[in-house]
């Protein structure tokens, strides 16, 4: 009987497992449920946290690691890395390095003061290495500055009705008056520039940046509204001052808190699914190619995984290739169940029911070895 090839294609579990580390775990559950089994572990992500690891795993021995020293969201310093690949021309820039939310104690959690001065900072360093293309990751950000962060570090002026530059964070923009750009343009000629997000909302309203995610990076009920005013600022000024229309409205605008918005207006960037740069990269497609199974996952599967995580896109290739796909997860939520029509056939919880805080992150990887050596088997039939 043949061997049953196993894709193993996780996302990080945020705050607990790196998506090698997940994908390690799954792969040992899996050779104790079925020892025959071929496993091809992809680690991956979705233009999120995570991401430049996952380019790196994807293209091992090309993409040289850098390391710069940044602001952080609240501006201490924060060691941030990125990626060049000098052969395709490649550089990667994961804003959660230096604008992350996991790099903010929760209690000091305040969008109204965070800044993506860093990610315009880790911008220059890339840029200056003149790629002749520049992924920026977008998603796990502690701002919600439309960017306006990363512009003033790359050198654009966003002034108040005095003329004085703005302070940082996301609750100064409802003083914005008007931005003046560079003398030269940031981005060298013959460079694109792609905004990979992680989540395909707009930038403003009920559905954007500040309504959704705010209070996720501490944003009171308040702050919201003062949030959601500034980043309204600062587009009609993209629009007025810079001749970037219609950035807003556009799928992924609302990305990393406006982040994605941002990059289309002050750098021209194309805004793309993240999940499908990255699955691209690591070459799921050719992976799936006589596979009997998938077996993807994340943190959560909730309501955010349809808007574009890495889960629905690992799933949709697995369908089109006709392979099933299991997806085991930190914690499953209600409504799991939309992802059947993607080709998922079980969506399975690896941690105890009330299991949190450090001891969940400490077992973390015991939990999802344990789950996939308990479940998988039974989803490969007679391989044995």
């Amino acid at each position: 009987m043949p061997r049953p090839k196993v894709v193993i294609a996780p996302d990080s579990f945020k705050g607990t497992l790196s998506s090698i580390d997940a994908a390690a775990a799954i792969q040992r559950g899996l050779r104790r449920a079925c020892p025959s089994a071929e496993a091809v572990p992809i680690p991956v992500a979705d233009g999120g946290e995570g991401s430049l690891a996952a380019f790196q795993a994807a293209r091992t021995g090309r993409m040289e690691a850098r390391r710069l020293r940044v602001a952080g969201p609240l501006g201490e310093p924060v060691e941030a890395a990125w990626g060049m690949d000098r052969e395709a021309g490649l550089a990667v820039v994961e804003m959660a390095q230096a604008s992350g939310l996991s790099l903010v104690r929760e209690a000091e959690r305040d969008p109204l003061q965070a800044s993506t001065r860093g990610t315009g900072e880790l911008l220059a360093e890339a840029l200056r290495a003149r790629p002749r293309r520049l992924v920026v990751c977008l998603g796990g950000s502690a701002t919600v500055d439309g960017g306006a962060g990363m512009a003033q570090a790359l050198g654009f002026r966003l002034l108040d009705r005095a003329g004085r530059e703005l302070a940082p964070g996301g609750g100064a923009l409802r003083g914005l008056v008007r931005i003046e750009p560079p003398s030269r343009p940031c981005v060298p000629e013959g460079c694109r520039v792609e905004a990979a997000f992680d989540v395909d909302s707009p930038l403003l309203g009920p559905g954007g940046a500040a309504a959704v995610f705010g209070p996720q990076k501490g944003a009171t009920g308040e702050a919201v509204a003062v949030l959601e005013e500034g980043l309204a600022r600062l587009a009609r000024c993209w629009e007025s001052d810079l001749g970037a229309r219609g950035a807003a409205a556009r799928p992924g605008a609302g990305a990393a808190g406006g982040l994605g918005a941002g990059l289309v207006a002050f750098l021209g960037a194309a805004l793309v699914a993240g999940v499908e740069l990255v699955l691209e990269a690591a070459g799921l497609a050719q992976a799936l190619e006589g596979a009997a199974l998938v077996v993807t996952g994340e943190g959560r599967i909730d309501s955010q995984t349809l808007r574009g995580k890495t889960v629905l896109g690992v799933a949709r290739r697995a369908r089109s290739a006709g392979v099933p796909v299991v997806v085991l997860a930190g914690r499953v939520e209600a409504g799991w169940e939309a992802l059947r029509r993607e080709g998922v056939v079980a969506a399975l919880a690896a941690s105890p029911a009330g299991a949190q805080g450090e001891a969940l992150r400490r077992d973390a990887a015991w939990w999802l070895e344990e789950t996939a050596a308990r479940e998988l088997g039974r989803f490969l039939g007679g391989a044995e």
